[in-house]
């Protein structure tokens, strides 16, 4: 069964079957074929050793599957779920050899995907719900779509999956056009599309709007800065802000007026949850 917090099927068998390739090598797990009987059987227990979210589930799981499909796997705890230090979450069972040639794999993926919900989900705590917390385009390649189910799961939104979902125009797509012609330009190219832009100033950010951006991102702005620019911008007016953000200052964005905090230390710096497999 699948969730709002499992990222697409389909990447998720590719990303998983190049870990596998990347771990197993030309001959596999050479240990446990040397050290395991064929026929002995584990049941391990996924334990927590500290305070996280749990997220990257259904891509432990499909690491098990693609090792051995007899392993069962079951998770007590599932993705968005708070646990503490010591808390079980998750049994496998089945082939001891195939258990232990699938863990460094399935902990990898399974520590990262939580490291990304743990920390979104201090993000989101400390917006005190006046912003959504948002994720970025700064993500480990190849992982995008498991760390944005992880973000979902720690309680963020996705901004765009990819540069095929929306128009952003930042100050380096302003080396031809002006903003208002680029707006312009972006809205009879892509029509239906939201067109977002990025804004230094609060001089642009009048631009912007006056020309009929759908969505105002507030580059490196000050909390002042952000409160002057919701006044000026009005209630309709969607401000996303960008930059700077840190767990201390996140609050702060979020009660001058941000809309949205879009916030890359998310995916591209959560560091991981220490999770183990317990062999019983």
């Amino acid at each position: 069964m699948t969730t709002d917090f499992d990222p697409p099927a389909g990447i998720l068998r590719e990303v998983v079957a190049l870990a596998l390739r990347e771990d197993f090598g030309l001959l596999g797990d050479l240990t446990s074929l040397a050290v395991i009987p064929e026929d002995a059987y584990g049941t391990g227990r996924f334990v927590s050793r500290a305070d996280a979210v749990i997220a990257g589930t259904a891509a432990a799981s499909e690491v098990f599957r693609q090792v051995d499909s007899d392993l069962v796997v079951a998770w007590t705890s599932p993705d968005g779920s708070d646990v503490q230090p010591g808390a079980a979450f998750g049994l496998v069972s089945g082939s001891l050899r195939s258990i232990l040639s699938a863990e460094r794999t399935a902990l990898n993926l399974l520590q990262h995907c939580s490291g990304v919900a743990t920390l979104t989900r201090r993000y989101v705590r400390s917006a005190h719900g006046k912003a959504q917390i948002r994720d970025t385009r700064k993500t480990l390649p190849g992982l995008r779509a498991l760390e944005k189910a992880a973000v979902r799961a720690g309680g963020g939104f996705n901004h765009r999956e990819c540069l095929s979902d929306a128009v952003l125009i930042k100050d380096n797509h302003l080396v031809h056009y002006d903003l208002t012609s680029a707006v312009r330009r972006a809205k009879a190219h892509w029509p239906g599309r939201i067109v977002e832009v990025e804004c230094d100033t609060l001089d642009q950010m009048r631009e912007a709007i006056e020309v009929g951006a759908d969505l105002i991102l507030l580059d490196n702005m000050t909390p002042e800065m952000v409160r002057e620019a919701r006044q000026i911008a009005g209630s309709e007016v969607q401000l996303e802000v960008s930059g700077g953000v840190s767990i201390d200052t996140v609050g702060d964005y979020a009660l001058a007026g941000a809309t949205f905090i879009s916030v890359g230390a998310i995916t591209h710096s959560a560091p991981a949850v220490d999770i183990g497999l317990d062999l019983d």
